[in-house]
């Protein structure tokens, strides 16, 4: 029997997204980081209308902030953290008690540090990892976009959040439609991805 390819297919009902790190503190330093918040803020309202779970860290916030005010993190499961990664004690044990939750959508920063070390544990658990290349960024672009490139040879898909949006939506017959298709009405802000192309 032939092997299934494995094409990284998502659905609503088993997926979580993950907002890394979008604290005040890093605005002045993060490359883009307007245009991620717009993008990381999409997602996070998308996530509510469709009942998706949002898990939300933030790295040291007595010294680098809370999430920035822009994006409602009020819906989300929200974790301090020091380590890189963000598959703490509580995210691990969310993903243990969560079984259902087969793929992950990460968005944040920084996309080199954080993201990628996220998104090479989540793939070592088994968990497909789904990442927003326009809803993440880091200081340098070099970093940024090899860090694409190592996740991409680690396994990881790399998408766009309007994409992964209307993946996830299925079909226009979905009930929330037309909820989402408001969201991204307005294309997402330009990151400096064209550069890839």
């Amino acid at each position: 029997m032939a092997a299934v390819l494995r094409v990284g297919r998502l659905a609503a009902e088993n997926t979580a997204f993950f907002l890394c790190d979008m604290q005040e503190k890093f605005r002045p330093s993060i490359r883009y980081f307007p245009e991620i918040i717009v993008v990381a803020k999409r997602m996070v309202e998308a996530a509510k209308i469709m009942g998706i779970p949002v898990i939300a860290t933030e790295q040291y916030p007595k010294g680098l902030g809370s999430t920035v005010s822009e994006i409602d993190v009020s819906n989300a499961q929200v974790f301090p953290k020091t380590k890189f990664s963000m598959l703490i004690p509580e995210v691990e044990e969310y993903l243990n008690k969560n079984k259902n939750i087969e793929s992950v959508v990460i968005f944040g920063i920084e996309t080199h540090v954080c993201v990628q070390q996220t998104t090479l544990d989540l793939l070592g658990r088994g968990v497909e990892v789904h990442l927003i290349a326009d809803g993440c960024s880091s200081r340098s672009m070099v970093d940024r976009m090899l860090a694409y490139d190592r996740l991409r040879q680690s396994g990881a898909f790399i998408s766009t959040s309007e994409s992964v949006l209307f993946e996830l939506l299925g079909e226009s017959k979905n009930p929330h439609f037309k909820a989402v298709q408001a969201l991204v009405m307005a294309s997402a802000p330009d990151s400096g991805l064209m550069s890839r192309i």
